[in-house]
């Protein structure tokens, strides 16, 4: 676990409320499961917001799509990924997506 100084997402989300959960997540799912060699980072990123968008999960949008520009994944390309969702995974989930970028990525700017 890191130090106090250096929170983990999860920890400064629900450490206090659910440790166990946060365990799992820094442990189990970013300590193993994406550290893993069968996917790079980049396409676990992609894999993973899509999966999020298809699911309607945009509360777990943010910290994704900053890990995927972080794993190499564009702004052009993320918006052609939720464009392209829009077919698969239903035109409002892909609305409400695009959206949720489109003020996260010029917020940033």
């Amino acid at each position: 676990m890191p130090d106090s100084k250096e929170l983990t997402i999860a920890q400064k989300a629900i450490g206090d409320f659910a440790p166990k959960l946060v365990e799992l997540t820094d442990e189990v799912l970013f300590g193993d499961v994406w550290k893993r060699e069968g996917l790079s980072p980049r396409d676990r990123s992609l894999i993973t917001v899509a999966i999020l968008i298809t699911g309607g999960n945009t509360q777990q949008l943010k910290n994704h799509l900053n890990l995927a520009k972080q794993n190499g994944l564009s702004e052009e390309e993320l918006i052609e990924a939720m464009t392209h969702l829009a077919f698969y995974a239903g035109w409002p989930k892909a609305m409400s997506a695009i959206m949720f970028a489109k003020d996260l990525f010029t917020s940033e700017k």
